[in-house]
């Protein structure tokens, strides 16, 4: 393929176009698409499921207070489902980012913690969950500092990523800053890996047993903002979203960085910035870069019967904001499976 046959090449975001999907969501930041169009979204409160036809059915772990929807909430505290999969049965791997587990919930509410420990140890900040080909659940932990905001300033590498398979769970590769959303290339033979405090991505090749080597920086080694989830298209560009800064970028496979959506502030952003390489960021300096269209833009995914609709999670949204894609996405193992 030549960069001129590269369909993001040229390519934006038409803000006329976007339109939303829910209602009334929770910090919806992490979403799932299924071929029958239904969307599921975690939640605060737990799981969302939005049907073809636009009704939404609030699936709960547990019963709990509603929460506000500040900065201090969203970032702290209580079970907090964040990166969430299916597994081949269909049931939801959760990975808990307030309880700091692993955890499995069924299509109608019950749920069991999976892991909370790897080594005799706590897990740590439980981020992220994947599930390859195969059927094994890979994850992510941000880190293991308590509180773990601290690794924002700190920018410690103590980060890691885990497999769960018939061997159990073990930590796979680790010395990660800031370990967020992994995604596998269209074969499953490298683990792309955000490391959300270092700006940057990583890769590692995986070996038939899920073991990792050869890591290498995928791209710039500063993607200019801080990057949470990612998803690959079919052509292999990687797409990218840029928490606070409020971008939704693209790493061709050639490594040249796109812009494809930009909703950021650049005085807050400069703010923002300032503080976060000096060591100095808290809540409220992270709460004036909020954008308009998908708040605190976390992470994306691509959906609709030929992968080509993209909708975008956030931390402070309400709604998933959606738009129509010159590429379609590459395709989840579950697409494949149900």
């Amino acid at each position: 393929m030549t960069d001129t046959q590269n369909p993001l090449k040229g390519w934006q975001v038409d803000r006329t176009q976007l339109r939303t999907l829910g209602h009334d969501l929770q910090r919806p930041e992490c979403i799932l698409a299924e071929r029958d169009g239904t969307v599921w979204t975690a939640d605060a409160r737990g799981v969302m499921r939005i049907d073809s036809n636009g009704s939404q059915t609030l699936i709960r772990q547990q019963q709990g207070t509603e929460r506000t929807l500040d900065a201090q909430s969203l970032i702290l505290g209580g079970s907090l489902p964040n990166g969430i999969a299916f597994n081949r049965d269909g049931d939801i791997v959760i990975a808990n980012f307030g309880t700091d587990a692993i955890e499995l919930m069924t299509r109608d509410g019950q749920s069991r913690t999976l892991y909370d420990r790897i080594d005799g140890e706590p897990l740590g900040k439980t981020n992220f969950v994947l599930t390859d080909s195969r059927g094994r659940i890979w994850f992510t932990v941000t880190t293991r500092l308590q509180p773990w905001t601290r690794c924002i300033n700190e920018k410690t590498p103590d980060g890691y990523v885990g497999v769960i398979d018939e061997r159990g769970i073990r930590i796979v590769a680790d010395g990660f800053v800031g370990t967020n959303e992994i995604r596998f290339d269209a074969k499953e033979e490298w683990l792309y890996v955000v490391e959300s405090n270092a700006r940057r991505i990583s890769r590692l090749r995986v070996a038939e047993d899920g073991s990792c080597t050869d890591r290498e920086i995928f791209g710039p080694s500063n993607l200019g903002g801080i990057p949470d989830g990612f998803a690959f298209d079919a052509y292999g560009n990687l797409w990218i979203t840029l928490i606070m800064a409020e971008r939704l970028v693209a790493l061709t496979p050639e490594g040249e960085l796109l812009t494809l959506l930009d909703d950021g502030k650049p005085e807050a952003i400069k703010v923002f910035d300032e503080h976060f390489y000096a060591g100095t960021m808290t809540p409220e300096v992270m709460a004036i870069c909020k954008g308009e269209i998908a708040p605190w833009m976390a992470s994306l995914t691509f959906g609709g019967p030929d992968l080509r609709t993209v909708y975008l999670g956030s931390l402070m949204g309400t709604t998933l904001p959606y738009f129509r894609s010159p590429v379609p996405g590459l395709p989840m193992s579950h697409w494949t499976r149900r």
